[in-house]
Parts: structure tokens; sequence; C-alpha cells
């Protein structure tokens, strides 16, 4: 073998190797500005907080601090909300477009969000609940039911569940439920006024206990999420590829849709119906590692992280004394995107 042969194979072989270590590092990095927004989301707000006085509320803490208890009371548990909400939809938005191979998928537009919205609301017109705590089982049930009627309503004739059948399947579905959520609300103005703050997306006012009596459902969709990796690299290749590979189809797609449920309920039902992030964030993601998910999904929960408390920060930083929504923040940040990658879909496929 020549000189010029060897060094092509050794090049080769290394490439894996240099790719991995970047994956690596880029992860790194994005964890590394996912805590710095998490300490600048401590100190911004309607009343400033010195950096150095929001650290000293998390290692020393003083109630007779008022700085310290506005950091503690208020601006922990909304930091940590968005934190776990974007990593949620972040991880089950890429386990949608991957389980319907549909870039423009994701929980909102396959109605799982509106099936979780319109339980919630249900929720909140019989039983009257006050918490998420209350309303997260009504809000997992949304999402369960929805998920399965859109995926009976896309599988129905010839062919199966093909993506472009699940995204018509879901737009029915979610047109449907959105205008039953509308009927129940006008019948109870004081559902509507509930709903109304909650509705736009927030994550203000959530609660440490609540967070912590409903870690346990997003880890465990969490960890769904993360081990379907290899999974949605093998229903990327195609059924009859991934049946082939020994791959039951019935099975993971049961498993990627019990992740999808799990993750966009509970969200859901913390912070309100957030569109966009779990569409948006799968497609960075995949520019930056390609097309493996087991990278993509890693990359996805720490982008939508990022992007959540980043839309959190900047909702309280542009109408002081007062906030917008991270609702709305992410709404405005991702309309622009998802139009610009239909028109490029579009342009491709024309």
């Amino acid at each position: 073998m020549g000189a010029g042969m060897r060094a092509w194979v050794g090049a080769w072989r290394g490439a894996p190797v240099r790719r991995t270590s970047g994956r690596v590092a880029g992860l790194v990095v994005l964890v590394a500005l996912t805590v710095l927004l998490c300490l600048v989301s401590l100190a911004v707000g309607a009343k400033a907080v010195p950096l150095e006085h929001a650290i000293g509320a998390l290692t020393a803490y003083d109630p007779a601090l008022a700085d310290h208890v506005i950091v503690r009371e208020s601006r922990v548990p909304r930091t940590l909300a968005a934190l776990l909400v974007g990593a949620a939809l972040g991880l089950a938005g890429t386990v949608t477009q991957g389980l319907t191979r549909n870039p423009l998928a994701d929980p909102g537009l396959l109605g799982v969000s509106a099936g979780a919205s319109l339980a919630v609301v249900l929720g909140l017109h019989v039983v009257g609940f006050q918490d998420p705590l209350g309303y997260v089982w009504f809000s997992l049930a949304g999402a369960a039911v929805t998920s399965v009627f859109v995926f009976l309503l896309g599988s129905s004739g010839p062919g199966g569940a093909s993506p472009m059948r699940l995204a018509l399947a879901g737009a029915a579905t979610t047109a449907l439920l959105g205008s039953l959520t509308a009927a129940v609300l006008l019948l109870d103005s004081a559902s509507l006024d509930r709903y109304r703050f909650w509705a736009v997306g927030a994550v203000a006012g959530v609660r440490l206990s609540t967070l912590a009596d409903l870690l346990p459902l997003l880890a465990v969709g969490a960890v769904l999420a993360a081990g379907s990796g290899p999974l949605l690299n093998s229903l990327a290749l195609g059924d009859d590829l991934a049946q082939g590979l020994g791959v039951q189809l019935g099975r993971s797609r049961a498993l990627c849709a019990t992740a999808v449920v799990l993750l966009v309920g509970t969200a859901t039902a913390i912070a309100g119906p957030i569109a966009f992030v779990g569409l948006t964030v799968p497609h960075v993601a995949r520019a930056l590692v390609g097309a493996d998910h087991r990278w993509v999904l890693a990359y996805s929960a720490v982008l939508a992280a990022v992007l959540l408390i980043g839309s959190d920060v900047l909702g309280r930083m542009v109408a002081r004394p007062g906030e917008v929504q991270v609702g709305v923040v992410t709404a405005v940040v991702g309309a622009p995107f998802f139009i610009a990658l239909v028109r490029r879909r579009r342009l491709a496929s024309a």
C-alpha cells in the first residue's frame, strides 16, 4: 500500500473520532450556555438583582434579604420550569419528526398539544383545578387519546400511516379540538379567565413543589425519548428495511408515542401550549450534528432549553416593568423559521 493510500485510510478511520469529539465539544458548549442563561434568568426581571446576589441566594440563602427572596421564590422555579419544559418539547419534537418521517411535524401540528389543552379546559370547567398538579392527568389523558386518534385516522386506507396522512389527520384534529375548546370556554367565563393566561404559554408562577411532583413523569418520558435514538435511525430507512433489521414496528411506535405523550402532556400542564419549539429546534440540531438521532436528541434537548430560557429572559427585558409571556416570544421566533422551512422544501421539491 502506498504512502498516499495509507494516509487516506488513516484519515478515514480518524474521521468518526473527530466527528464524535466535535459533537461532544459542541454539547459541552451548549450546556455551558444553558448554565449562563440560567444565571441571567435569576438576575433579570422587573427588579434587577445583581448577579452576586442571585448566586448568593442559591449558596447562602438569607430570607431577610429581598433579593434572595425574589430569586428563591420566583425566579428559581420559573427558570427550572423553562429548562424542563424546553428540554421536554425539544425531545418530543425530535421523536415526532423521526416517528412520522416528516420534518414539518411537531406535537402541536399533530394535535397532541390541542388534545392536552382541551382536556385541561375540561378539567378547569368540571373540577375547577387551580394548579398544574391537579390537571396534569387531564393533560396526559388528552395527549394520549389524541395521539391514538391521529395515528388511527392517519393509518386508515391503503398503505398505512404515511407522513402526509398523519400531518393531515393532525391538522384536522387540531382544528376540531380547537373548536371544542372554544365552545367550552364560551360556556364558562370563569374557566376562560383562568385559561387565558395559561393558553399563552408561560412559566411564571410555577412552584417548586409542583415541579418536584411532575419531575418523575418528565424523567420517564425523557429516558424513553433518549433511548429511542437507534429505533428512529432504523425507522428513517423505511418500514421494510427497519423490519429487516429486526425492529418491531408496533412496539417501537408505541414506545415513541408514549415518550411524546409524557413529555408534551406534562410540559403543557406546567406551561401551557408553547408552539414552534418542538418544530424548529430539531432542524437546528440536525444542521449541527447530522441525521443521527442519538445526537439530534441530545442537542435538541439542550437547544430547546436554551431557546425557552432565552425567550423567557427576552420577554422580561422588552416590556419592563411588565413582561411578554414566553409563548409569545417563541411564536415570534418560530413562525418566520417555519415559513422559511416550508418555502425551502417547496422549492426543493419543485
